[in-house]
């Protein structure tokens, strides 16, 4: 499955791996999540009790994994573009490293202070996208550009 350079079997597996650190980051830090977010975890389960069956209740999980998906394939781009013999693991977690220091960590702080969001959330999410792009940026750099 390599094609112009870049293996996209690898590229989902990584997706994969990103969403999966999703789960377990949050699956971590849901008491101190639903906190940040201004509720107690019986009003969180509640609601999503409410949702349960619904397009509501399952579409978030697959927006992320898209999201991680659209992650892959551009850290792959961008570590193809390194040159030859340039796709190592270090590169990669360098190039996930830079690309959440630049556009993540940036528009999380800035979506999450214009809503008037607890900085504990911003943390927390964005300690997330942190090791999502870390990993990805791994896997990418162990296999996916060739």
């Amino acid at each position: 499955m390599i094609y112009g350079g870049l293996n996209h079997l690898v590229i989902v597996l990584a997706a994969a791996a990103g969403w999966i650190v999703g789960a377990v980051w949050y699956g971590a830090l849901a008491n101190q999540w639903v906190s940040a977010l201004g509720k107690n975890m019986e009003q969180f389960k509640q609601e999503q009790a409410a949702l349960r069956g619904t397009a509501a209740s399952y579409l978030p999980f697959v927006l992320v994994f898209i999201a991680n998906l659209l992650m892959a394939w551009v850290l792959a781009w961008l570590l193809s573009h390194f040159g030859p013999g340039q796709a190592t693991v270090k590169n990669g977690v360098m190039i996930g490293f830079f690309v959440w220091l630049g556009f993540v960590v940036t528009t999380v702080t800035a979506n999450n202070a214009f809503a008037g969001r607890r900085y504990k959330l911003t943390a927390i999410d964005a300690g997330h996208w942190l090791a999502v792009l870390i990993v990805i940026g791994a896997i990418i750099g162990w296999r996916a550009v060739r």
